[in-house]
């Protein structure tokens, strides 16, 4: 980073997502002055969820603030104060205002886990692995009032693996995102210093083709037996380690028991379905195989696909595979899941 020059920063940001890019910003030439980060809340008697950007800025002994409101009066009074020269965004949980982006000069960007426009939203990552998608990446972005929407200063794509899940994933991207960031801030100050406005930088996005990704809720993770095999695979690789995709087994007694899968394979359909013209209720048990090793529940999926599962989580006990399960269940073939 020959010829950058030293900016004062202020970073913000929650989640683990964000650590890789501070610890890069730390061993940088720049100066981070503080960090903003969520205010910690949990209910009566219990802990607040991790801060894992809380947790590094402390150990690194830089000043954090939690404000409940970033866009209130008095927060945006308080980061001012800081003379900050360019905010660093990452996994915040909050929209910044104009108001408040207007207080540095260079004002704020923006590390986003997708190749923007692509998967603008709370959950790019998960979104990427259930759309199938076969490449994704990071982009850094100048930043606006609109949600993921501001122009692309630069941005570094990667293959997405077969069996990858979200969080192996979001471990993988977040270190992309590291230089990222670097390479973003030393775009943006060699543009600002030939005359353009810091607003300016970038690659527009094209609006025709973005879509979302929303925030996921605990519901998200029902299985829905219905979808072909290869969608319902990704749907546990893009929900791990939350909220996992789970499915029921109802007993012969009429107790429900919620089951998280935790490993699973597309299987060829064609060696448990019954036959041709021969209809399988999606849902059902193909086979049932408690080997000595690992084992396998053979389920029928939509479109006359089968999904294997090797290992999962019974409710209330540990992860275990599948194998073990069906030694002690009496899950068996012609048994309905959901």
């Amino acid at each position: 980073m020959s010829g950058v020059r030293r900016l004062r920063l202020v970073v913000m940001g929650t989640g683990p997502f964000a650590v890789p890019m501070f610890r890069a910003l730390l061993a940088s030439p720049h100066e981070i002055v503080a960090v903003v980060t969520r205010p910690d809340h949990a209910p009566p008697g219990r802990r607040p969820p991790p801060n894992p950007m809380r947790e590094a800025a402390v150990a690194a002994g830089v000043p954090v603030l939690d404000p409940e409101k970033a866009n209130a009066a008095e927060s945006v009074a308080a980061i001012r104060g800081l003379a900050a020269e360019l905010f660093v965004v990452c996994d915040y949980g909050q929209i910044l205002s104009a108001e408040l982006l207007g207080v540095a000069p260079f004002g704020g960007i923006n590390l986003h886990g997708s190749l923007l426009p692509r998967h603008r939203g709370a959950a790019p990552i998960q979104w990427a692995l259930l759309a199938g998608d076969a490449v994704t990446g990071v982009s850094v972005i100048g930043m606006t009032p609109a949600l993921d929407a501001g122009r692309v200063i630069t941005a570094r794509a990667t293959p997405v693996g077969p069996r990858e899940t979200a969080a192996e994933l979001e471990t993988r991207l977040s270190e992309i995102g590291a230089g990222a960031v670097l390479d973003a801030i030393e775009r943006l100050e060699a543009a600002v210093a030939a005359g353009l406005e810091p607003g300016g930088v970038g690659i527009p996005q094209d609006e025709a083709k973005a879509t979302r990704a929303p925030r996921l809720a605990k519901a998200d993770g029902l299985i829905d037996w219905s979808k072909p095999a290869a969608a319902i695979e990704r749907l546990r690789r893009a929900l791990d380690p939350w909220p996992r995709a789970a499915t029921f087994f109802t007993r012969a007694d009429g107790e429900r028991q919620r089951l998280v899968l935790a490993a699973a394979e597309v299987a060829p359909a064609e060696e448990f379905f019954p036959g041709p013209g021969v209809a399988v209720e999606p849902g059902t048990v193909l086979a049932a195989e408690s080997g000595p090793d690992t084992g396998r529940i053979v389920v029928a999926c939509g479109a006359g696909t089968a999904l294997a599962v090797t290992r999962l989580v019974p409710e209330g006990k540990r992860a275990m595979t599948a194998g073990e399960f069906l030694r002690g269940s009496p899950l068996r073939p012609g048994a309905r899941l959901g």
